[in-house]
């Protein structure tokens, strides 16, 4: 018995010696055993470090949107502000009718025949007073006559050159650019009066409305030069002394409400100095020639 059994395990032996020979020969596949990574045991997981990251998250973001919501809306509503208070609405100087107009027209060429209140007249809008618009009160500005005799104050030039024989393209848009540097001169005028007076917050538009009535007196002299040129030496003076007027009562009553402090002194000076700068104003403007410079 012990025979066979040395027989068979001696058989056994051989055989698997032939096996690894064979495995190490070149070119045959080598069989080598492969190891298959374990997986590391990981830490339990801390509860309370989720929570405190997602309720940190959380919070920044909550924390961040508010905030940013509170300066976009605040910013938003200051410059709504703003907008409404210097530049207020556009459509609200353009709200007029044949009635207004014409009414208009005799306040600003005639001011010494009116007869009403200077005042604008306000009413509440919002839970705020605000002023009613031109159709519903005289004293209110407007845009559409300015613009309307701005326009006309450009044709009438261009025909005046025309009867002198100096029209040309270059000409007509040389009293363009003159008209407008006179228009922004007589509102930078209104406006650095309220300045001085420690107030300016009149809308812009407001000083821009009040300064274009000065082509309306402007035109009237200028087509008095083209029917008879003579009737100008007395017309501009005219026009001159009625639009020094105008602008002295609406800046009292009207502008001059939205100063914070008084000076009797300082104010009868500033009028004064407003009704005496119309004289060269309209005389520069009322010179149609070829230099607009002069």
């Amino acid at each position: 018995m012990c025979q066979i059994f040395l027989l068979h395990y001696s058989h056994i032996f051989n055989k698997v010696i032939m096996y690894n020979n064979v495995g190490s020969q070149p070119g045959l596949p080598q069989h080598q055993p492969q190891f298959q990574h374990q997986p590391q045991a990981s830490s339990p997981p801390n509860p309370f470090g989720n929570a405190f990251n997602i309720a940190g998250s959380g919070l920044i973001r909550g924390g961040l949107g508010a905030y940013g919501e509170k300066i976009l809306g605040s910013s938003s509503e200051y410059v709504q502000s703003n907008i409404t208070q210097y530049f207020s609405d556009p459509q609200y100087y353009f709200q007029v009718n044949d009635h207004y107009v014409k009414n208009k027209l005799k306040v600003v060429l005639f001011p010494f025949l009116h007869r009403g209140h200077w005042t604008r007249i306000t009413e509440p809008v919002g839970g705020r007073l605000s002023y009613k618009p031109p159709i519903y009160d005289i004293n209110a500005p407007d845009l559409y006559i300015p613009l309307m005799a701005f326009g006309t104050y450009v044709v009438l030039g261009g025909i005046s050159l025309g009867f002198r024989g100096k029209f040309s393209p270059e000409a007509v848009n040389l009293l363009l650019i003159k008209g407008l540097l006179g228009w922004l001169m007589q509102a930078t005028l209104l406006k650095v009066t309220l300045l001085w007076l420690g107030s300016g917050e009149a809308p812009v538009l407001d000083f821009v409305a009040y300064a274009g009535y000065t082509f309306t007196g402007l035109c009237i002299a200028v087509l008095g030069r083209i029917i008879y040129s003579y009737s100008y030496y007395f017309l501009m003076p005219w026009t001159c002394l009625c639009m020094g007027v105008f602008l002295v009562k609406t800046m009292k009553r009207v502008l001059f409400a939205e100063v914070r402090t008084y000076d009797s002194s300082k104010h009868h000076y500033l009028l004064l100095f407003i009704a005496l700068a119309q004289f060269p104003l309209f005389m520069w403007l009322g010179n149609i020639t070829v230099n607009w410079l002069i």
